[in-house]
């Protein structure tokens, strides 16, 4: 009787020391989690209580003035900050969408110069801000190409940093179609390019549009690397194209914030919250297509 019940009263008391551990580890994330939303919280309604006393039509039809702080505007920084994302998607968007079709569709897995693109690709998304930065400095502004601190070296650089990232989203995309649906293809007489164009890519456009509208979310509040390819900090005029110099949002409110008039600072404050409103945007419309255009397979 004793040698049969130890083993089971020894279990017994290991399950429930097991328990009480998974308690307290899912005490702490909860824990964790809770104290990070209160943060946020607190952060959120510090930026919509301090934004709204400058939240106005000035904010968007005003330009920036040292002379008149009271009734400047961010509306050159609005501008600048379009027409950057916008050349930032037409750069970063088909390049890194072909780029996942061919790793995922194409490439020979066992070629050693394929597994080092794919490697370097996932290091890549790693790499500090400040160093696309550097590079467009290098190469863009400066050096072999040498276009200038305008609005175009701005939306290379973004574009170096999304890309990545629009890489590894376009290829979990396109691992989430079945592959009884390219065979089914292929079966019926289609060309490998048929079938990735006509039946792949159309199946896969939900889950690219919602990472592509991610990553160039994160471009938008972005400041380190346009500071380095010079997006200039005080512009009271709006950029015609991208060849013009220009500044963007988070670097017009970063020399908001260190020049001393009350003023300012409240102008701070409300671009703030009109980039927060933006990104949120933004974020739901990734939210919503997901949601829209989900398929289960």
């Amino acid at each position: 009787m004793t040698a049969t019940t130890l083993p089971t009263e020894h279990a017994l008391v290991g399950g429930r020391r097991s328990d009480l551990r998974s308690a307290a580890f899912a005490f702490a994330l909860w824990a964790c989690l809770a104290l990070v939303c209160v943060f946020l919280f607190l952060v959120l309604a510090t930026i919509v209580q301090k934004g709204l006393a400058r939240f106005d039509l000035d904010l968007v039809t005003q330009q920036p003035s040292k002379i008149n702080p009271a009734g400047a505007g961010v509306q050159s920084a609005i501008f600048g900050t379009l027409i950057v994302i916008g050349m930032t998607a037409l750069i970063a968007l088909p390049l890194g969408i072909a780029a996942a079709v061919y790793l995922e569709e194409y490439a020979d897995a066992t070629r050693w110069w394929n597994r080092l693109i794919e490697l370097n690709i996932q290091n890549l998304v790693a790499v500090p801000t400040v160093i696309y930065g550097i590079l467009t400095l290098a190469f863009v502004v400066r050096g072999p190409i040498s276009i200038g601190a305008v609005a175009l070296a701005g939306s290379v650089a973004l574009a170096l940093l999304i890309l990545p990232v629009i890489i590894i989203t376009t290829r979990e995309a396109l691992r989430a179609v079945p592959q009884e649906i390219r065979e089914g293809s292929l079966a019926l007489g289609a060309t490998p390019l048929q079938t990735t164009w006509r039946q792949v890519l159309p199946a896969a456009i939900p889950g690219i549009a919602t990472g592509s509208i991610l990553a160039l979310s994160r471009a938008i509040g972005e400041a380190a690397p346009l500071i380095l390819v010079g997006a200039t900090t005080f512009v009271t005029f709006n950029p015609d194209n991208v060849l013009d110099r220009y500044t963007v949002m988070p670097v017009q409110i970063f020399n908001l914030v260190s020049l001393p008039q009350i003023e300012f600072r409240e102008l701070a404050w409300a671009a703030i919250l009109l980039l927060m409103i933006i990104l949120v945007v933004m974020n739901a419309l990734a939210i919503w297509l997901r949601n829209r255009y989900f398929q289960r397979w």
